[in-house]
């Protein structure tokens, strides 16, 4: 155990080159056709909101509340649920955590890609996810979870170096990619009368500040992550671009 230890420590530290900007265009185009066709949207909103109810969980741990549990169902949507004080600070933090929180996730990653860290961008993501299977409460969830924990430590470990990173600037490029979507979903739900009591619900009504201000402070959050990651994972094609402008 302490030689397979080791070995994991090894690998999740060693640093990995970051591939020719072409390539990581390559990638960023391949997860933008992920987010886009619908086909390949209802497999990849599953990573986002895996992300999404795991932003609420982190910050509702942080602000102090008690997490009773989350839930990732079929049609992509999740829950999670905490006890804690129903208004104040903490609340309004956890319910606005999951809609930036696929940004936030994608950012840090990108700067771990940027580091040379992307075997360990896999096992961070594996050491997630395995936190969260402790607060799983269904089975679809658990087996969502089971699929993504396995999937992501089984390419890193046998996988070839360049092939995890590939991987490893995909999932990035798919976070930072996706993020806008679901608000722009939410936004498209809400103008039709759906989605009541979503996470924007919520804060309307604890916070008094209009529903659309919200979104567009989200929207505009995930946006700004999207620039931000093309600026750390492709610094010299924005420059180029910056120097031909």
């Amino acid at each position: 155990m302490r030689e397979v230890l080791s070995q994991i420590w090894e690998r999740a530290t060693a640093t990995q080159p970051a591939p020719e900007p072409a390539v990581v265009v390559a990638v960023a185009l391949v997860a933008l056709a992920l987010v886009l066709l619908p086909r390949a949207w209802s497999l990849t909103r599953h990573l986002v909101t895996i992300s999404h109810e795991g932003g609420h969980a982190l910050v509702a741990v942080l602000t102090g509340r008690r997490l009773r549990g989350i839930r990732l169902h079929a049609d992509t949507s999740g829950v999670t649920l905490s006890r804690g004080r129903p208004t104040g600070p903490g609340m309004v933090a956890m319910l606005a955590a999951g809609y930036l929180a696929p940004a936030v996730a994608g950012l840090a990653s990108a700067l771990l890609l940027a580091a040379g860290h992307s075997l360990a961008l896999l096992w961070l993501a594996v050491g997630w996810l395995s936190l969260m299977l402790l607060q799983i409460r269904n089975a679809y969830g658990l087996l969502v979870l089971l699929v993504c924990a396995a999937g992501a430590g089984l390419a890193s470990w046998y996988l070839a170096g360049t092939t995890v990173s590939l991987l490893a600037y995909l999932l990035t490029w798919v976070l930072l990619l996706a993020a806008p979507k679901p608000v722009l979903e939410l936004m498209r739900q809400r103008r039709r009368g759906q989605a009541r009591g979503s996470d924007v619900d919520q804060l309307t009504r604890l916070t008094r500040v209009p529903a659309l201000l919200w979104e567009l402070l989200f929207l505009l959050a995930n946006v700004a992550g999207l620039a931000v990651g093309v600026f750390v994972l492709l610094p010299s094609v924005v420059a180029g671009f910056s120097w031909s402008a």
